[in-house]
């Protein structure tokens, strides 16, 4: 391994070099040899990792309400349709790009998927932010629909129980998904890099985790970065909302917050803190998920199952299913049809990870831009190659105290987070991440022979050096100056992202051909599940969760 390539290396990306300790040291000259090494043998090896973005957004009509307005038919079935579905509100779309190599691609695809679903829309708009716009009370929130196939009925069963369970407030947040896998030729190098003599899939699936472990480590950084809901509208009383401070007579909100979404207010909730699922290998971690869908709840089964002829929820344990389990980053496999995800895990192990912490950036008309898909690139792959020890308690619970923390109190002066068992500041923590992260942007940059993530990573440096350029600090300041409330401030981005979709340059035919093909397919798909279903729905509830 040459010893000057690892020189070049830091004297690269010295500006962002911190003063270490011994221990911090090791670790960054290991992280240093393993970066040098790959790319050695494979300059490009780093580089076209496929990149996928799943994107929600509330449908609200022109005065900001909740639509109360079945799904669009000109967007197909939610059920079939690859690009356009709903999570869980009719009112909650979600658009879900394939992967693609570029972010380019990606972002081109999820501004081709806004501009189509405009196009569709009878008189109404998406809403701009994560936080929802003026709700109504749970019980008018309308659940998500997908017809009357047994799996469609199941989906909705499963949303009615989270609604019974959480609160159908809660459940109108949105977020930004965003899926990630490194090439496949990645790995055989690694493994020779490593030294290990290891299953192959086996081998992908134990790397996959310990990029998943760093990333619950250090995650925090991305609501730091990127959390863009300090407030929201005062029709949202979610859990523990009236403890929130007043900004006006409309809006809630926490001073140094970064994203609510992501506190105990939104999916970090209470509801969940019993649930613990092992990272440190693939074996445990289907054995805790799945044993979290098999235990029972005393709190849920006081709701009940099938009540009065009618399911309340799928069942009283601790997790309907697997998707309920709220985690800031998950593993992934692509499912056959009817498979469970966690058999689709312990077939061929994790594929890919879905990065589940990002708020929606409110000034991007599609709410995410190429700058954070490249960052959220570059720190993913810091966080396979440096070194990941398995978690446990100690280490789960400073986790959550550091998510928490960034959450409701990241932009504080006075807050720090703890790093085994010591404080430290976000800037100083912040800044030894960043100078490693940049050192994975320049060898993506080398091959594609520019600077854009390099350049990415450096505009985060800039938000870790100065809050107030953070979007939630930015969104904050807007609110005081304009002395608008939540509601009306992002209401007023909706409008304007609305234009935006209606004044660029028009969808390509073939793209336009291409969506209202996939929706006119969609329902003939959904069409042949319905005709296929040759049991009731309870027996094929029953035999769901035969593994019970």
């Amino acid at each position: 391994m040459p010893g000057a390539d690892a020189t070049v290396m830091v004297k690269l990306h010295a500006g962002f070099a911190l003063r270490a300790t011994p221990k911090g040291r090791d670790l960054k000259q290991r992280f240093e040899k393993r970066l040098v090494a790959i790319t050695t043998a494979h300059e490009d090896v780093l580089s076209g990792g496929l990149k996928g973005i799943e994107k929600e957004s509330l449908r609200v009509d022109f005065d900001g309400l909740l639509s109360m307005k079945g799904h669009p038919a000109g967007l197909g079935s939610a059920l079939t349709n690859r690009y356009i579905t709903t999570d869980f509100s009719e009112a909650l779309l979600e658009f879900v790009t394939p992967a693609f190599a570029t972010t380019w691609e990606a972002l081109q695809c999820v501004c081709d998927i806004h501009q189509f679903t405009y196009s569709q829309l009878d008189e109404e708009m998406l809403w701009s932010a994560s936080m929802p716009c003026l709700i109504p009370g749970n019980e008018d929130i309308p659940l998500a629909r997908y017809g009357t196939s047994n799996v469609g009925r199941m989906k909705t069963i499963y949303r009615r129980g989270l609604g019974y369970r959480y609160g159908r407030q809660m459940q109108l947040i949105a977020g930004v998904h965003f899926n990630y896998s490194l090439k496949g030729e990645f790995w055989p190098l690694y493994r020779q890099v490593l030294g290990v003599n290891q299953d192959a899939d086996q081998f992908r699936s134990d790397q996959y985790l310990g990029l998943i472990r760093n990333f619950r480590r250090m995650g925090w950084i991305i609501l730091y970065l990127f959390g863009a809901s300090p407030a929201f509208c005062k029709s949202f009383t979610g859990a523990e909302a009236g403890s929130m401070k007043s900004l006006n007579a409309d809006t809630f909100f926490e001073p140094h917050a970064t994203s609510l979404r992501m506190s105990d207010l939104g999916y970090s909730n209470q509801n969940q803190s019993k649930i613990n699922i092992s990272l440190n290998s693939l074996d445990e971690y289907v054995r805790d998920l799945k044993a979290a869908i098999c235990t029972p709840e005393p709190a849920y089964e006081a709701i009940g199952v099938k009540v009065g002829g009618r399911y309340r929820q799928l069942n009283a344990n601790l997790l309907q299913i697997e998707n309920e389990f709220y985690s800031p980053v998950r593993p992934k496999r692509v499912t056959r049809s009817g498979e469970h995800p966690t058999a689709a895990l312990r077939r061929d192990g994790i594929e890919y990870v879905e990065i589940r912490s990002l708020d929606i950036n409110p000034f991007d008309p599609a709410g995410i831009n190429q700058n954070t898909m490249r960052f959220i690139e570059a720190f993913l792959i810091y966080c396979l190659i440096e070194d990941s020890p398995k978690l446990d308690a100690d280490s789960l619970a400073e986790i959550s105290r550091n998510h928490a923390g960034t959450a409701k109190q990241g932009r504080d002066p006075d807050f720090r987070l703890m790093r085994n068992g010591k404080p430290v500041t976000v800037k100083a923590w912040g800044r030894e991440i960043l100078s490693n992260v940049v050192a994975v942007a320049e060898t993506i940059d080398r091959h594609d022979a520019d600077t854009s993530y390099v350049d990415s990573v450096r505009l985060m440096k800039n938000i870790v050096d100065n809050p107030d350029k953070s979007p939630s600090a930015r969104l904050l300041l807007d609110l005081e100056e304009t002395g608008s409330s939540f509601f009306e401030y992002a209401l007023a981005l909706a409008k304007s992202h609305s234009d935006y979709f209606a004044l660029i340059t028009p969808l390509e035919d073939a793209r336009r051909t291409a969506f209202e093909t996939e929706a006119a397919e969609s329902l003939t798909r959904q069409q042949a599940i319905e005709a296929a279903d040759d049991i009731s729905l309870d027996d094929y509830l029953q035999r769901y969760f035969s593994y019970c």
